[in-house]
């Protein structure tokens, strides 16, 4: 199966898509500086196959690459994933704007 990831900034999620079905969910809101990621969602048939974690490491790798807000895992999961992966524990601090 094919999947696809998405980020749907007017609907505040980032998606994974299984044939064309969406399997998993990162919901967030903006609040200044930070995006606090506040549900983590699967698909009751597609549960146990670690679609959770992939579409938690799309958005974390998203707003590390595209953006400057730090995360608050306000998600029981996400702040579990940061627990598994403390390599991205940065994410959880304020960022610096880069000098340019």
């Amino acid at each position: 199966m094919a999947e696809e990831y998405a980020h749907e900034p007017d609907a505040h999620r980032y998606v994974l898509r299984s044939a064309g079905q969406i399997a998993s969910v990162v919901d967030y809101t903006v609040l200044g500086d930070s995006i606090s990621m506040t549900r983590t969602f699967t698909n009751p048939n597609l549960r146990g196959r670690g679609l959770a974690a992939k579409i938690v490491q799309f958005a974390v790798d998203d707003v590390e690459k595209n953006t400057k807000y730090h995360v608050v895992p306000m998600c029981w999961y996400v702040a579990q994933w940061f627990d598994e992966h403390p390599e991205r524990a940065d994410l959880l601090k304020p960022r610096q704007a880069s000098a340019s």
